[in-house]
């Protein structure tokens, strides 16, 4: 009955530290006081300025602008000059002519003078179209870097948290020996000490896996390692 009484005591002690503890490292853990806004904005400068992706939209509004602007000019396809050169001594028995020297011919397409503004009003609206995928995609992309900047941070808090509860539950184990090897309490009780060890032990090894998981996905798109971002 007596060792009953101690181990219960034991127990509650225990059981008092480990909610304790917790709730400090919960209280510690929280992310937001991390969250720091003027780093985040150059991390999206630094994903617009090397994402791949970026480029590549860039190029294609450069392409669809020149498509647009060769066909503002080109109106002047619908005009064909030409000219012929007839010399002064000469006779053409066959076609005479009234005209010597050079002589100059313009003529107009009109099937091309009908399609030409259809033409140009397409082209204006493809570089529109590759223009608004552009901005589109700027604003996928912050609100992308943003999520995996938030993720990192989390996944960070979430490490302390869960090495925070690993710390506490080694001193557990550590304890719950002692007076088990002083038989003062069962080998139950050390034993589930033991097992939650092991389950904290491996929650901070998923902590761990998600933090640099998201730090990995933030690193793809800045296209640098995040500590090169100053």
């Amino acid at each position: 009955m007596k060792r009953m009484n101690t181990t219960l005591r034991l127990l509650g002690i225990i059981l008092l530290s480990f909610l304790y503890t917790t709730q400090v490292h919960a209280q510690a853990t929280t992310f937001i006081p991390d969250v720091n806004y003027a780093y985040l904005d150059k991390l999206i400068a630094t994903a617009k300025k090397n994402y791949p992706e970026i480029k590549v939209r860039q190029s294609q509004v450069n392409f669809a602008r020149n498509n647009y602007n060769g066909s503002k000019l080109s109106w002047l396809d619908v005009f064909t000059a030409s000219y012929i050169y007839q010399p002064k001594n000469s006779q053409n028995l066959l076609q005479p002519t009234i005209f010597n020297g050079y002589q100059l011919s313009v003529s107009i397409n009109i099937g091309q003078i009908l399609t030409r503004p259809s033409q140009i009003h397409a082209a204006h609206e493809n570089y529109n179209i590759a223009r608004y995928q552009q901005s589109e995609y700027m604003l996928t992309l912050e609100a992308q870097v943003k999520r995996f900047y938030f993720a990192y941070l989390a996944g960070q808090a979430e490490v302390r948290l869960r090495s925070g509860a690993t710390i506490d539950a080694e001193a557990s184990v550590k304890q719950l020996k002692y007076s088990f090897q002083k038989n003062e309490t069962t080998f139950q009780v050390y034993n589930e000490a033991l097992t939650n060890l092991y389950n904290q032990n491996g929650f901070q090894v998923q902590a761990e896996l998600a933090m640099l998981t998201a730090k990995a996905n933030l690193e793809e798109f800045l296209g640098a390692k995040l500590e090169d971002v100053k």
